[in-house]
């Protein structure tokens, strides 16, 4: 119990609790992240999700998801894989806390995805993973995508884009504060320089990745593999032996790696102890062409067998070949995907564009209609006005006549009224 209780606080740190859930249920997380392909995960992770629907806690939600991705891929359970992916990404908008947590998911996933030969879909990811932590300033988040990066290009076999990935990932890494994560990117990085033959720089790294191991005990397993490919690499057989054996009594070991790795560090070892029949036995057990062949080639060689060790080098330039020409149509693919959004930024710009002018046409159309019928109306009233104050100067006049007319009559009538009068007092007298 108690060594179970360490390992989970060593998990809380090498897996930080990014979520702030609490610590009963954190704990819980943690370990099952310490045996991440195991299927009594599955369990773990519904147990969890009710909970966190029972809470109404999203990041309850977002943390059972991660845990169940790992086992139900490997299940090849490719229905519910695509489900806690596309829910994963619903809620990666919800805070920055919850993104945190979605690049580290992403990640696994993008790993997942490299394990499988998936690499377009990969990448992808790993470019999606790159624009959103570059829209959030997010080094955590350039962190994940130039590791993801990094694994694809070991793929490919691209050693040197693969290291520059990782070197700048250390880089994101510590601008981030996340220097728990620094030793498993070390360890990237001496793989790559093994891969190169750069042997002086290896131990170097794994120096530096040692320096971690009391404080997390998980990293103890990628580590022993990494000097498992250097000492193969260098001939040091019976370091090679005793780093193997540490390995496969290391109870984390079958629980943190995959199915094929264990294959490859089994092959090597017996390669090493001379027991070619067993190696080219496993051999056969391969997923890919490329492991396959490139494991043949080695033990056939071994064996002086030249013939054999020589069709199987032509196999594995073919499969070589394949692969290229399988990464060169995703590349391409990639590139007319991204073509085509660009295409369709640029038409969608455009047609922003048209309506933005075509509605501010369609105001000022408006604004002049709305002028020319204030200035009519103004006109029309200024016109109805004038011939209203014409009306009445023409009526005034007219009455103003009439008077002068009457009042003419009457003086006139007056005066008449007055001589008739004279007459009349003329007679009298």
């Amino acid at each position: 119990m108690a060594m179970a209780v360490m390992c989970c606080m060593s998990a809380s740190a090498q897996i930080r609790n990014r979520l702030g859930i609490g610590n009963e249920l954190y704990l819980k997380y943690a370990n099952g992240r310490l045996r991440q392909f195991d299927e009594s995960n599955i369990l773990l992770a519904d147990s969890i999700y009710r909970f966190g629907e029972y809470k109404h806690d999203t990041r309850i939600l977002m943390l059972s998801l991660s845990l169940e991705l790992p086992p139900r891929f490997i299940r090849n359970d490719t229905v519910r894989v695509n489900e806690i992916v596309s829910e994963l990404k619903s809620m990666s908008g919800y805070s920055s806390v919850m993104r945190e947590f979605y690049f580290l998911t992403m990640y696994d996933y993008c790993n997942m995805l490299i394990m499988s030969g998936r690499i377009s879909d990969a990448m992808l990811e790993a470019r999606s993973l790159s624009t959103m932590a570059a829209n959030s300033r997010s080094n955590l988040g350039e962190m994940y995508a130039h590791r993801t990066i990094g694994l694809i290009q070991s793929y490919r076999s691209n050693s040197e884009l693969a290291l520059s990935n990782y070197l700048k990932a250390a880089e994101f890494c510590i601008l981030a504060k996340e220097e728990q994560e620094l030793p498993v990117i070390y360890n990237m990085i001496a793989r790559e320089l093994i891969r190169l033959r750069r042997f002086d720089e290896v131990d170097k790294y794994c120096d530096m990745v040692e320096e971690y191991q009391d404080f997390y005990p998980s990293l103890r397993v990628k580590t022993l593999m990494t000097k498992i490919y250097l000492y193969d690499a260098q001939g040091r057989k019976e370091e090679l032996d005793q780093a193997y054996h540490d390995l496969i009594r290391n109870p984390l070991y079958r629980s943190q790696t995959d199915r094929d790795t264990r294959l490859m560090i089994d092959i090597c070892w017996l390669r090493s102890s001379g027991r070619l029949g067993e190696a080219l036995a496993k051999s056969d057990s391969l997923l890919t062409d490329k492991d396959r062949f490139g494991q043949k080639h080695l033990i056939y060689a071994l064996d002086n067998d030249y013939k054999d060790a020589y069709l199987y080098l032509n196999s594995l330039m073919e499969a070589k070949d394949s692969i290229y020409i399988n990464v060169q149509n995703e590349d391409m693919a990639i590139l007319d995907a991204e073509l085509n959004n660009a295409r369709l930024r640029l038409e969608a710009q455009r047609l922003k564009s048209q309506q933005e002018m075509s509605v501010m046409f369609g105001f000022i159309i408006l604004f002049l209609l709305v002028t020319v019928a204030i200035v009519f109306t103004q006109w029309n009233l200024n016109n109805n006005l004038n011939n209203l104050r014409q009306r009445n100067m023409n009526e005034l006049e007219a009455r103003n006549s009439y008077r002068r007319a009457i009042d003419a009559k009457e003086l006139e009538n007056d005066m008449r009224t007055r001589i008739i009068q004279n007459r009349q007092n003329n007679n009298l007298i």
